[in-house]
């Protein structure tokens, strides 16, 4: 069953899904302790600082009094450092030495004052943690513009990130959308905001401020949620760059319908690469090499230079597959081609270079 997001939604609900956007949207964050972890700690000084207290009044016990038996032991002493930093102040138990009065002004007075910071440190932290998580939302909503959504983030939506990012792409310019919030928590780790939701809903895809991105990644799981969220997509954005992946070559025409600019199609791809492999292992190792990023051999798109204006592809220093032509992609022994003009854009093969960027001009490859 597909879930579809229908106009005019109610607007209390709106409303309150806006009050769970800090636990549906994760944006990465440096590595701090877990909140139960700082609270432990936060509990354990609490701790450390009454068994310093109790300890300094057993030791000093003969300037303490009690009221029902007039001597003070181990549990009387804990007792009274209880009472004491909890500022509760029973009055049964009492200093009456001058000693046991001056170790209250001057040690167990800046005790209390110590365990009330840790006890309303730990409980100012509490209150204002969904209030910094707010401002941060807020602040990267305002600053995010021209970005890249990638629903979906499996093999195939990881190894798009990587490709893209490649090219010069920040990580803070990424967003992924997932259902899983464990994936979006790897996502999260990994530098890139997170999105926790189905993408097949417009106000899930929303709270990735898919309406400002200039491209959107589409790697689903299967094929059907590829269209619903490529519908939806297209909906919110209509100038978006949309690339989409889908297992079966027999849905590829409806994802173009359904507004994707292009569509690759994961089972032929590698049904072909299979059986080229089986024909000619060579060419098989060569088209693989093609595929892996930063290894070997890279297809890549650049800009022409001027000294290649009213060249021949093949008389070109680089070794050129195709021409882009406003929205033609040209094979290099195409009629049409002719000689190269300075507007347009080589796609190239190049030798990579391991742990070296490409240059951020290269954008990705169109399809015919």
């Amino acid at each position: 069953m597909f879930h579809v997001k229908l106009p005019g939604h109610d607007a209390i609900a709106r409303q309150a899904d806006e009050h769970l956007v800090t636990h549906r949207v994760k944006l990465p964050r440096k590595v701090v302790d877990r909140p139960i972890r700082q609270v432990g700690k936060r509990l354990a000084m609490a701790l450390l600082v009454l068994v310093a207290t109790a300890f300094i009044v057993w030791v000093d016990r003969e300037g303490y009094t009690d009221n029902s038996d007039q001597s003070v032991d181990l549990l009387d002493a804990f007792y009274y450092a209880t009472v004491t930093l909890s500022t509760t102040g029973y009055g049964d138990i009492t200093p009456v030495s001058d000693g046991a009065r001056l170790t209250n002004i001057f040690v167990i007075t800046p005790l209390r004052v110590i365990f009330l910071i840790i006890l309303v440190g730990t409980t100012l932290e509490v209150l204002t943690e969904r209030t910094r998580e707010e401002w941060r939302l807020n602040r990267w909503r305002s600053v995010l513009r021209d970005h890249t959504v990638v629903i979906g983030f499996g093999t195939k939506g990881r190894s798009a990130i990587q490709t893209v990012c490649a090219t010069g792409l920040k990580k803070e310019q990424v967003v992924v959308v997932d259902p899983s919030s464990k994936v979006i928590d790897v996502a999260a780790a990994e530098g890139y905001a997170g999105v926790v939701g189905d993408a097949t809903r417009s106000d899930v895809l929303k709270r990735a401020e898919l309406q400002r991105a200039r491209q959107i990644i589409i790697a689903t799981q299967r094929d059907d949620t590829a269209v619903l969220v490529t519908l939806t997509a297209r909906q919110l954005n209509r100038n978006a760059k949309i690339v989409a992946a889908v297992r079966e070559e027999e849905n590829a025409p409806l994802l173009k319908q359904s507004g994707a600019d292009a569509v690759i199609t994961s089972a032929s791809a590698a049904g072909r690469l299979l059986g080229l492999s089986v024909l000619s292992p060579a060419a098989g190792m060569v088209m693989e090499d093609l595929i892996q990023q930063g290894s070997g051999l890279d297809m890549i798109e650049r800009p022409v230079i001027k000294a290649e204006v009213g060249r021949r592809p093949k008389e070109t220093d680089d070794l050129v597959v195709s021409v882009v032509r406003g929205h033609r992609v040209l094979g290099y022994d195409d009629p049409d081609v002719g000689t190269i003009q300075l507007t347009d854009r080589l796609i190239t093969i190049v030798r990579a270079s391991p742990g070296a960027q490409v240059a951020p001009d290269i954008r990705p490859l169109p399809r015919d």
